[in-house]
């Protein structure tokens, strides 16, 4: 799927900038430039570049100098298709929502539908650990993110969503899955994960007085795993977006 933006700008002069410029989801609402001859850098390539880059060091290390520097090619010459690092993330973060595998058709179950968008979410995300955090903090404007916010909207309003409801439950999936993937990505990554869950789960029981009902139903790390965790919560949440008062 393509990810190329509607437009981007240069970097040279301020003329008719406003701030929405150099914002977070800017790339997806610029004019196209005039069309000029460009360096042999395919904006493909950079995407995908980025997205390497941004695997193995994360959003914090990514620089334009260390994008330009992976390629082989000068920072003139990628700012002949990305303005700036935000453009980057931009970009590479629509190249994520790419590798959500949807199903072509809906089903008639609009509740299978929406465990598929939520699923193969979490698992693109899960792939790419700077992701889920990312995703949770600029608008997701591009045509891959749109093309999936689509399937999942259209399988709401085949539940019978409409109107703020219909908002509502879009973005109580969606922020399930992206908060989930965010705190599984940061976990994973930790060297003591199963250490330091067992410290906090020995202070729990060591204050019970203090915290009895989670001292008595903290779970235990052999009776939980974060796949089993999640799909529990979803078909918790799923259930409550079934009950009638949730179109109330």
């Amino acid at each position: 799927m393509s990810v190329k933006p509607n437009g981007t700008k240069g970097t040279s002069g301020n003329k008719g900038k406003t701030a929405l410029d150099n914002a977070p989801g800017a790339v997806w609402f610029r004019a196209e430039k005039a069309s000029r001859p460009r360096p042999q850098l395919s904006h493909e390539r950079i995407v995908a570049t980025a997205v390497e880059l941004l695997d193995r060091d994360g959003v914090q290390k990514l620089s334009m100098r260390r994008l330009a520097e992976r390629l082989g090619a000068h920072a003139t010459s990628l700012y002949w298709h990305v303005a700036t690092k935000d453009d980057v993330l931009d970009l590479a973060l629509d190249a994520v929502f790419a590798e959500l595998d949807l199903p072509e058709k809906h089903s008639a179950s609009w509740q299978e539908d929406t465990e598929a968008f939520m699923t193969s979410l979490r698992s693109a995300l899960l792939r790419h650990p700077w992701a889920a955090a990312l995703a949770n903090s600029r608008p997701l404007m591009g045509p891959n993110a749109l093309r999936s916010s689509e399937f999942a909207y259209t399988a709401l309003t085949t539940g019978g969503f409409e109107g703020v409801h219909l908002s509502s439950a879009a973005a109580t999936i969606t922020h399930y899955v992206i908060g989930s993937a965010s705190s599984e990505a940061v976990w994973q990554q930790r060297s003591d994960e199963a250490a330091t869950r067992s410290a906090v789960d020995a202070h729990i029981r060591a204050h019970v007085d203090e915290y009895p009902t989670l001292a008595g139903h903290f779970p235990l790390l052999e009776e939980d795993d974060w796949d089993s965790h999640f799909h529990r919560g979803m078909r918790l949440l799923l259930a409550g977006l079934t009950s009638p008062d949730a179109h109330a």
